[in-house]
């Protein structure tokens, strides 16, 4: 079982800069495929951004530009740099790990932190 915790939510005001932290245990982290998920109210849950275990990443077209995702492997540690934050960005945002061993995938939830924008 791997434990997926997120942290940095908050509110910020159009046009500022957030960063979210996402700690995943277990001790094989560098082989996680890591992503951050949001979902605004009444809307589904879409992809922002993530980055695999050999550190491709993939970013959802709202969000390009904008975030940037990366990895520590030493701290198990995911984050989302958000900067030029719009008020459309105002979601509870989830983190996200995928495990492949032997073949066997397992998929692991936090229970997200809310990130609003508002003046």
């Amino acid at each position: 079982q791997v434990q997926v915790v997120e942290s940095g939510g908050g509110l910020v005001q159009p046009g500022g800069s957030l960063r979210l932290s996402c700690v995943a245990s277990g001790r094989i982290f560098s082989n996680y495929h890591m992503g951050w998920y949001r979902q605004a109210p009444g809307k589904d849950r879409e992809l922002v951004a993530r980055v695999t275990s050999t550190g491709h990443r993939t970013y959802g077209d709202s969000v390009k530009g904008r975030f940037t995702i990366s990895r520590n492997n030493a701290k198990n540690t995911v984050y989302l740099q958000m900067n030029s934050l719009e008020l459309e960005d105002t979601a509870v945002y989830f983190c996200n790990a995928i495990v492949v061993i032997s073949g066997d995938r397992s998929e692991y939830w936090g229970q997200g932190t809310q990130v609003t924008v508002s003046s």
